[in-house]
């Protein structure tokens, strides 16, 4: 797998103090740039202080590229969750020198179309962990351009929720799973990169005691089922009292590698 920071160098500028010729030469060129939302007001439309006391706003029909409408306007929970969040825009239009037009859509509707033509399946890319839900995370690599990460491809090891990995603001690498063009989505996997069984199980040895959680029984109550790691699960003898993610000590009786199995013992 190939890994991608896929903002290129320089794309989007770093700066969030601009002044009228910044934001003049930013228009003119075309130029992505980036500041700190600081109010969304009942209407809906971003505000942001662009330095030097220029205001920028963010009209609810430019707030989102993909995520709007039948009238291309940006629901509402989208808006205010953009408050006190850096995002990324387009000089749409300047009015004077202390008014100024933003497109949000511009630079995620540029960003989208750079990566469906320069991303591929199974690259890795860098991101950062937007939202939380029951059956995923939704994970932002840049511009406004969030991917959805499916809970079945955190880990090998199955979870009841996604916090039990993640939490919002957190970095993450992600695997580029699928693009799907015509939907404008993407869908990553993280859990090729939580090592192999046979990478994971070189950590472990038959007879070591070793922490592990407790995941859940086997259907017939012969075991229970104990992460050692996301992408290395061991079955323990069944017993009482034990509940899904609990913290144990476990002894290792048996590594069969042939059949990518372990036999725990929990003491």
């Amino acid at each position: 797998m190939e890994y991608l920071n896929f903002i290129p160098e320089g794309w989007v500028e770093n700066k969030l103090d601009y002044s009228i010729d910044n934001i003049k030469e930013a228009y003119e060129n075309g130029k992505i740039i980036q500041g700190l939302v600081y109010d969304c007001d009942s209407n809906y439309n971003l505000h942001i202080k662009l330095g030097h006391g220029i205001i920028g706003v963010i009209p609810r029909n430019e707030v989102d590229y993909i995520d709007s409408d039948e009238f291309g306007f940006t629901r509402p929970s989208i808006c205010k969750n953009k408050l006190n969040s850096y995002v990324q825009f387009k000089i749409k239009e300047i009015y004077d020198d202390k008014q100024i037009l933003l497109s949000r859509k511009k630079a995620h509707e540029e960003a989208f179309n750079w990566m469906i033509n320069n991303l591929q399946e199974g690259m890795i890319v860098n991101g950062i962990v937007k939202n939380i839900r029951k059956y995923g995370v939704f994970v932002e690599i840049g511009a406004g351009v969030v991917g959805l990460l499916h809970i079945e491809d955190i880990s090998i090891s199955r979870i009841k929720t996604p916090e039990e990995r993640f939490e919002i603001g957190q970095k993450i690498n992600v695997v580029i799973k699928q693009i799907e063009k015509n939907k404008k989505q993407i869908i990553f996997s993280y859990k090729e990169l939580c090592g192999t069984w046979e990478e994971n199980v070189e950590n472990y040895a038959e007879k070591m005691v070793v922490k592990g959680i407790v995941k859940e029984t086997d259907k017939y109550k012969n075991g229970l089922f104990v992460e050692l790691k996301p992408n290395l699960v061991g079955l323990a003898e069944y017993k009482e009292g034990y509940h899904y993610g609990q913290v144990v000590d476990v002894y290792i009786k048996k590594i069969i590698k042939d059949r990518k199995k372990i036999k725990l013992l929990i003491v």
